[in-house]
């Protein structure tokens, strides 16, 4: 009898833990998994279905399982499974899947090997959703890397492009120009009419940056009325002045605050980049462009090495040469 009445304490107490572990996992969004190496049999929790969509229970093929992974998640899986396999040691990776039902997911999976007589026999571990917490990471990572008022990329995230391009060739040969930018008449409206209409030219300049220099590589405000703009690599010394010249016509249009019309203007310097340059000699050659800009007048524009580009042709002046042309 005492020992049917053990056996029933047991049976229970185990009912109570596996009841328990469950309610965790279910509550972390965990599971566990298990693949035994020789042929590549998986076994899962029901919270690793659930991390996949799977129907609890159905049959799993690793082949199949791996096709969830977007490419560069499978890619570096495969590539630290074979890495951890070889020197017999486990590893945690987070990998983008996208769930049979077709949601984009994120996972961290960490896991460890079973070895016998020095061969790995079984790979084991967890693998938990972290959707949110990689939501969450990449608001504050966006927070901590871009303005609060403009929405475009901030001083710090500026600086540490110029330290990769410092540091980097492939990333200092990927841009063509380092642009300055420097709002004029901007202080007079602001202590005039207030922080908000100094606020407004500041979104509305961020706003025509943004639609100039769409395919820069980084448009970023680095300072009270300072822009500073990244362009793309391949670009020459023509199309960059043509550019320049149609930012400066951009932000010397009027902006519209409350039925008033703010006169701002920009004086814009750059200078030309390449795999060679030092991203600190091009800031300072940049720096003193947008000086000289600044020394010739209101709206001016200095390519270093350049002096003025050419003015962009007007809609009417470009139908004038038509005609002229056509006579």
């Amino acid at each position: 009898m005492r020992n049917d009445a053990g056996s029933a304490d047991e049976w229970q107490s185990l009912r109570l833990h596996n009841r328990l572990y469950a309610q965790a996992a279910k509550l972390a969004r965990i599971g566990a998994w298990e693949c035994d190496l020789a042929d590549e049999h998986l076994t899962w929790t029901d919270g690793v279905y659930d991390l996949f969509g799977l129907p609890l229970g159905g049959p799993l093929s690793r082949r199949t399982i791996v096709d969830l992974y977007t490419e560069r998640s499978r890619r570096e899986l495969e590539l630290v499974r074979a890495d951890a396999l070889r020197r017999g040691h486990g590893f945690v990776l987070e990998s983008e899947i996208r769930t049979w039902r077709g949601q984009t997911r994120w996972i961290r999976i960490t896991a460890d090997i079973a070895s016998l007589a020095g061969r790995p026999v079984r790979l084991f571990g967890l693998k938990q959703d972290i959707t949110d917490e990689r939501e969450e990471w990449t608001r504050l990572r966006h927070r901590a890397e871009h303005d609060a008022l403009t929405g475009l990329a901030n001083r710090g995230r500026f600086d540490a492009h110029c330290r990769a391009m410092a540091s980097d060739a492939r990333t200092r040969g990927s841009v063509a120009a380092l642009v300055l930018i420097d709002l004029d008449d901007f202080k007079p409206i602001n202590d005039r009419l207030g922080h908000a209409a100094g606020d407004e030219c500041l979104r509305q300049a961020a706003l025509r940056l943004r639609r100039v220099f769409r395919d820069a590589v980084l448009v970023a405000r680095i300072g009270g009325d300072e822009f500073a703009v990244l362009l793309r690599a391949p670009l020459g010394p023509t199309r960059i002045a043509q550019m320049l010249a149609r930012a400066s016509a951009a932000l010397c249009q009027p902006i519209l605050w409350n039925d008033a019309r703010l006169a701002v203007g920009a004086s814009i310097g750059a200078t030309i980049l390449g795999p060679a340059r030092n991203a600190a000699e091009a800031f300072a050659e940049a720096d003193a462009a947008l000086y000289a800009a600044k020394a010739a007048g209101r709206n001016a524009v200095r390519l270093h090495g350049a002096g003025e580009p050419p003015p962009l042709a007007t809609e009417s002046d470009q139908r004038g040469r038509a005609g002229r042309q056509a006579g």
